[in-house]
């Protein structure tokens, strides 16, 4: 494996799992978390798979970003979504698609080999590459 060199570390602490408390250690993040209600919780908070929904659309908007090149990303928009589901009794995991659309792109070609080229440097793209289901889709 490739030693990364570290340029920037985020904190998260959590308490009470997922009908608890997460919070960052510089506080710009600081909430409550519950189950959904899909999967016998009472959805009132916000959840780790929201989390990571919103991280990795974020993420994924700045590796487009990167690559984009003189393709004008005005009114762009990256959705992320995150499903947690089962193999079987106990074992739980998740799978991603992401869908984007690029306005300003030449055609619905030219977005899709925009949004593979995202996949291929995105951070998360990269940490979730052969361990979990992740399709992403061009879309108008």
């Amino acid at each position: 494996m490739e030693k990364l060199n570290i340029d920037y570390t985020a904190v998260a602490i959590n308490t009470g799992g997922r009908k608890g408390h997460v919070r960052t250690d510089d506080g710009k993040l600081d909430f409550d978390v519950s189950m959904p209600k899909e999967i016998g919780g009472d959805g009132e908070k916000t959840n780790p798979e929201q989390f990571f929904a919103a991280a990795y659309a974020s993420c994924f908007g700045g590796a487009l970003g990167a690559v984009a090149g003189k393709t004008s990303l005005k009114d762009s928009e990256i959705k992320a979504k995150v499903h947690l589901g089962n193999y079987g009794p106990g074992s739980f995991g998740l799978a991603v698609d992401i869908e984007v659309k690029i306005p300003q792109a030449e055609s619905l070609e030219h977005a899709q080999k925009l949004v593979e080229a995202a996949h291929e440097v995105c951070p998360y793209s990269k940490a979730t590459r052969g361990n979990i289901e992740v399709n992403v889709k061009a879309v108008e």
